[in-house]
């Protein structure tokens, strides 16, 4: 090839195809072939490659309006989403049975874990049971139930939900938060528990 000379591609200047992108003028091939390399990924293999990604874990609480009964989930993609306002994010998949009866509540609480409370994880984890069997708990000032040893909690509501494949993305409000004490955070990584080490 000439100096200065550019080979013909099927992709624009950022990678994707062109509009007009062809393969030896066939645009249809050029289609297929791109439709080609693209791969459906693999569940357990995403699974085991975010499970390097650590984090903590929260138990979302609530009073289920229909029962007067505390209940709850636990989940590990809580994160912080803006400042001001004051709002966080977690996400509850489709599935869930418990989720309906937290949105349901006006208010909820996210616990932030303790590394000492892998067992009150795995019990909020489970389906079926007892979330608050054997524990105890307060309030916040809106009635969320605040599990004893969790690190810190957040006292939200439900700001906005986004349907996002086989999840919802909910976006809450902190309406009042507090912590506890400064312990080590229970911390989930390549699918166990464990503790932080600085």
């Amino acid at each position: 090839m000439a100096d200065g000379a550019t080979a013909a591609t099927p992709y624009g200047p950022s990678g994707q195809p062109a509009d007009d992108a062809s393969v030896n003028g066939d645009p249809g091939r050029a289609t297929a072939q791109h439709a080609a390399n693209v791969r459906a990924i693999d569940g357990r293999r995403f699974r085991s490659i975010l499970g390097r990604f650590a984090t903590g874990v929260v138990a979302i609480t609530a009073i289920d309006p229909a029962t007067g009964a505390p209940t709850g989930l636990a989940a590990n993609s809580f994160t912080s989403v803006s400042l001001e306002p004051a709002l966080v994010s977690f996400c509850v998949a489709h599935t869930s049975t418990t989720w309906p009866r937290l949105r349901a509540a006006e208010r909820h609480c996210v616990n932030i874990l303790s590394a000492p409370q892998r067992e009150v994880c795995l019990q909020f984890a489970a389906k079926g049971a007892d979330k608050f069997a054997g524990l105890e708990w307060g309030e916040s000032p809106g009635g969320g139930p605040v599990i004893d040893g969790a690190l810190a909690w957040l006292e939200c509501s439900v700001e906005a939900e986004y349907p996002a494949g086989d999840h919802m993305i909910v976006v809450a409000r902190v309406h009042h938060l507090d912590r506890h004490h400064d312990g080590e955070p229970l911390i989930f990584y390549k699918g166990a528990y464990g503790r932080f080490q600085g």
